[in-house]
């Protein structure tokens, strides 16, 4: 015959075809990352902040900002520009105000330079053996991209907000990622460190898979317990594969 046309693996294990995964808190450390960058970006400038209290107050506008969309008060944008309507509202409260714009346009893209957690990368690489694998994240497709190259993440699709047109914890979200996949919702696990996320999923009919992230908002300060009716709860995505059996 001579053509060696290989046939694809079949994917999916106990029923499941599609992993979905948050990303900021799940697979990334957004906290301790953007009070690095920001420090690398402003105190060459002379500026002297709480680091990690500049990125807990931006992150504490960002379910406000969403919201607007998700009411539909706003029309959707990417979260790049509303991660940078959220700086420009807390930088007077840091003595910032004077800040150029150069240095926001900077400051903002800090997002798109965030670290992963340990785990996270061989954790994925031994689930996408058995998955299909993308993100569900509230971040746009250029911001997941960019993390992805960073910290290695080798996903079959960029899903989540933008490619839905609305902010999770809405079940379009969900469900329209499931359907990229041609997979039924519960054919579809979602994978987050979030109890709200993964009851948003669960509404929508998708598989859960809880991973604790304790140090998410500082030292002992993430969400340690799953909450009811989540499926799956691990310490890491390698626990999870093995607990996939993968």
């Amino acid at each position: 015959m001579g053509h060696n046309h290989r046939m694809p693996a079949k994917l999916g294990k106990n029923g499941i075809k599609a992993l979905l995964f948050d990303v900021f808190g799940t697979l990334v450390d957004w906290r301790g990352s953007i009070a690095r960058e920001a420090q690398a970006i402003l105190a060459p400038r002379g500026v002297a902040i709480d680091w990690p209290a500049l990125a807990d107050a931006w992150r504490a506008q960002y379910q406000p900002a969403m919201d607007e969309v998700r009411a539909g008060r706003r029309p959707f944008c990417k979260l790049d520009e509303l991660h940078r309507r959220n700086l420009d509202a807390i930088l007077p409260g840091f003595g910032l105000d004077g800040l150029d714009d150069a240095t926001r346009t900077q400051l903002n893209l800090a997002w798109h330079r965030l670290d992963a957690w340990g785990d996270a990368a061989p954790g994925l690489a031994r689930l996408r053996r058995d998955f299909l694998l993308a993100p569900c994240s509230n971040g746009n497709v250029s911001l997941m991209v960019d993390l992805a190259r960073r910290n290695g993440f080798h996903w079959d699709a960029i899903l989540g907000a933008e490619f839905a047109r609305d902010y999770k914890p809405k079940r379009v979200v969900y469900l329209a990622a499931a359907q990229a996949f041609d997979c039924l919702p519960n054919e579809t696990m979602m994978v987050a460190a979030h109890p709200s996320d993964l009851e948003a999923a669960a509404a929508a009919g998708l598989r859960t898979a809880f991973v604790a992230r304790p140090d998410e908002f500082g030292p002992g300060r993430g969400d340690g317990a799953p909450g009811a009716g989540i499926e799956l709860a691990v310490t890491s995505l390698v626990e999870l594969a093995t607990r996939l059996h993968v």
